[in-house]
């Protein structure tokens, strides 16, 4: 009996170092190497200023902006989840509705226009700093107009949207998405350098 006891507790030492600390200091050392950007949180600092992450959505609100997908916590990223409300739900029909009926006025477009998914659910983190190529693509006009913009621009800006677009990881893992701080960040950027 001792000698099992003995041998667990040596066991579960030995699982708790490697997997305890070897494991994590190696992981850490590896990231910081490889991939120091992505392991230290895709930060992205602005005059030695942190003004976000690429791994956290944000709200845009001001129309000279791309804006991102509603968020059930008002994005943010500590209570981080979603509004757990079903298909059938009263409220989340309602919101639906709401937050097409804003999306199409605020873009300025009739009720034709087939307003994309993202723009109207939240994600179920709450926090997704991704929309569709086409949600982007359809606040292209308003955003030009906001900036006072030529219209002839549309391209240019399209062609923005096209660059920073992310495709399905092997070709076959989610969907095309195109971060919106990372749009908001070139768009402003071009218009700095006269670019647009």
């Amino acid at each position: 009996m001792r000698k099992e006891i003995y041998t667990s507790i040596r066991i579960f030492v030995i699982i708790s170092i490697l997997t305890g600390i070897i494991y994590p200091i190696l992981i850490t050392f590896i990231g910081q190497i490889i991939f120091p950007f992505q392991a230290n949180g895709s930060i992205i600092k602005k005059e030695n200023k942190i003004i976000g992450s690429l791994l956290i959505g944000q709200n845009f609100t001001d129309s000279i902006y791309f804006h991102s997908r509603p968020s059930a916590i008002k994005y943010n990223p500590v209570p981080s989840g979603a509004s757990n409300l079903g298909l059938s739900n009263k409220i989340l029909k309602e919101q639906v509705i709401t937050r097409k009926e804003e999306f199409l006025k605020y873009n300025l477009f009739n009720d034709s226009i087939n307003v994309p998914s993202e723009m109207l659910f939240a994600s179920g983190s709450g926090v997704d700093p991704h929309i569709s190529n086409d949600a982007a693509k359809l606040q292209i006009i308003r955003i030009l107009n906001s900036r006072k913009i030529n219209l002839n621009n549309v391209k240019i800006l399209s062609n923005i949207v096209d660059s920073l677009t992310e495709y399905p990881q092997f070709g076959i893992l989610g969907n095309q998405v195109v971060n919106v701080f990372a749009l908001n960040l070139k768009l402003d950027e071009m218009v700095r350098n006269g670019k647009l």
